[in-house]
């Protein structure tokens, strides 16, 4: 494995984000990192890859900032660079919920390590949240947990609303345990429960990621893989990586049952989106792979891929 990956964030008051912004951008390039990092007046957020040593110098340099001492980050390892370029964006919240006075610096719940979670989410008094979005839970979560069903994290404070009705899930609920995949959603999440009178509130400190890490396999209570934005697509116990892919058409991991469907067509198809995009759209998907294959036999990465229709 050639290329360090770091996922990192930290929810704190950056009055000066916007200027943070190009000597960042110039650090990383400088040194071959690539993938992407938000800025924003509550913090900083993103998964950067890169050698090793860079990826440390990168890491030093944040926390050379006082604000930013207590960086979290998670490492994994990818035999090729998982991302195509450098990005260092602005944002209005490094993870968008859309609520407005959520402080995650401060109100978030408590932190749970891994080596305590599973007691925490086998007790029956609490009710287990995975706060990340469906097409990310359907590969893999915790035993018992709740899939809130969201395409995305804009919707979670409407299903706590719903869910907190007489006959919900969170209906006279007092523990609740959520968490995602690095633990930044949870923060939020967090934030936002118990700014709704939620008491006892909890999350998986670290994430998913962490808890793959440090928890053996064989005492994991962790069903399938979890979900990576990057061009690993998913990772397992040990952050080994996984073997699902993307739709290049949608975005949706998939399988090898999916990728085995009469109606999968690589780069352009799968049975998630088929039949959701017009003729013109799956003409330039076939030009594009086109074009991806081509850069393949050649030995070269095809930067121009597009995620996304």
């Amino acid at each position: 494995m050639n290329y360090l990956v770091a996922a990192l964030y930290r929810f704190v008051h950056l009055k000066d984000y916007a200027a943070m912004r190009q000597p960042l951008y110039d650090f990383c390039s400088e040194r071959g990192i690539t993938g992407t990092l938000l800025l924003a007046e509550e913090g900083i957020n993103g998964t950067i890859a890169g050698k090793p040593e860079a990826i440390r110098e990168v890491l030093a340099r944040l926390r050379s900032d006082e604000r930013l001492a207590l960086l979290e980050h998670k490492e994994s390892w990818a035999a090729e660079q998982p991302f195509y370029r450098m990005k260092v964006k602005l944002k209005r919240e490094i993870v968008t919920m859309g609520v407005p006075n959520i402080h995650a610096a401060t109100m978030a719940g408590t932190y749970v390590d891994p080596q305590h979670w599973n007691a925490l989410i086998e007790d029956p008094d609490t009710v287990v949240v995975d706060v990340r979005n469906d097409y990310e839970v359907a590969i893999g979560t915790f035993a018992n947990a709740i899939n809130p069903k969201t395409a995305s994290f804009t919707e979670f404070p409407e299903w706590v609303r719903q869910q907190s009705q007489e006959g919900g899930v969170l209906d006279g609920k007092r523990k609740v345990a959520m968490f995602c995949t690095g633990g930044i959603r949870c923060e939020k999440s967090t934030a936002y429960l118990r700014s709704q009178g939620f008491d006892e509130v909890f999350h998986l400190q670290g994430g998913i990621l962490k808890y793959l890490e440090t928890v053996p396999a064989e005492q994991s209570l962790w069903q399938g893989q979890c979900f990576v934005f990057d061009e690993r697509v998913s990772v397992g116990h040990g952050l080994e990586q996984g073997d699902f892919s993307f739709c290049r058409a949608c975005r949706y991991p998939l399988s090898e049952q999916d990728r085995a469907s009469p109606v999968y067509e690589d780069g352009v198809s799968c049975p998630h989106c088929h039949g959701k995009h017009t003729e013109a759209q799956m003409a330039r998907f076939r030009e594009r792979q086109k074009q991806v294959e081509l850069a393949r036999q050649r030995k070269q990465r095809h930067i121009g891929v597009r995620l996304t229709p």
